[in-house]
């Protein structure tokens, strides 16, 4: 059997998905035909039904809950692992309605943060994440919503954090961040929905066994990124979550539905999240 993949070519996903593309693990007589693209490409790509298993953002997964299931093992959720507002000049809040803001893509998760905890934040550009610093350090922007690597060098380039929606996010919910998940069409049934659920336990576990050894998948797919931010990257967003979301990650994705519903983004009520 034949299943298409997606997912993005940052560190913590090749490592996740690693062992499982390449031989590394027992796929059970499936092939992953996969393909790596940016978060919010493969977001819209969702939006589609284009692939049988791909990451996506938890804000995407908001709106097509009903055509896709999410797996236990993959996610990126945690604690201090939200995007970032950052700046060239300092920033007030009252003024945030006439602010130019560079984001990573309208179906991102760090869009839905920034809309709950600043809805009067709409003059908003998408770019591809690792445009935003350059965008912002220009001019171009007032400011930049960051995710992935870019919260560890948009400092060392003079930037200034002026929130970690993240941050606000637990203060304001006590909630985990889920930002990415692992979702698998609901047509191709439960059961085999947790077939591949636990080859992605298992592909994991066996990048965790030769850890802190990065193999070239992961650091050849890694955009020119230094070695050290890509352990960074991985030690920040592939966690204990990762392997399985457990009752606090299962809340924390329950939570993101609730305040969606309240903000006007979906209809009311709890959808069946898994498979």
């Amino acid at each position: 059997m034949k299943l298409t993949l997606g997912f993005s070519p940052c560190p913590n996903d090749t490592f996740i998905f690693d062992a499982m593309v390449n031989g590394g693990v027992d796929t059970h007589g499936i092939t992953f035909e996969y393909v790596m693209e940016d978060v919010e490409t493969l977001n819209q790509w969702a939006a589609k039904g284009k692939l049988d298993i791909t990451k996506l953002s938890y804000n995407t997964f908001l709106s097509v809950v009903n055509d896709y299931a999410l797996l236990h093992s993959g996610s990126a959720l945690g604690k201090g692992v939200g995007p970032l507002l950052i700046s060239k000049r300092p920033l007030q809040d009252a003024e945030m309605a006439n602010y130019k803001i560079a984001i990573p893509g309208v179906n991102t998760t760090a869009n839905l943060l920034l809309t709950l905890a600043y809805p009067q934040a709409r003059n908003k550009t998408e770019l591809l994440f690792n445009e935003i610093e350059g965008a912002v350090l220009s001019g171009e922007f007032d400011a930049g919503l960051i995710i992935h690597e870019n919260r560890f060098t948009y400092a060392q380039r003079g930037l200034l954090k002026h929130a970690d929606l993240g941050d606000w996010w637990e203060r304001t919910t006590g909630a985990a961040i889920p930002l990415g998940g692992i979702v698998m069409k609901r047509n191709l049934g439960a059961e085999l929905c947790a077939t591949v659920d636990s080859i992605i336990k298992e592909s994991l576990a066996l990048s965790w066994k030769r850890y802190p050894e990065l193999t070239p998948f992961v650091t050849n797919n890694a955009q020119e990124m230094e070695e050290n931010v890509m352990r960074k990257h991985i030690n920040l967003y592939v966690n204990e979550y990762t392997t399985d979301l457990g009752e606090t990650g299962e809340r924390a994705i329950a939570t993101m539905f609730e305040r969606a519903a309240e903000a006007g983004r979906i209809s009311g009520g709890q959808p069946k999240i898994f498979y």
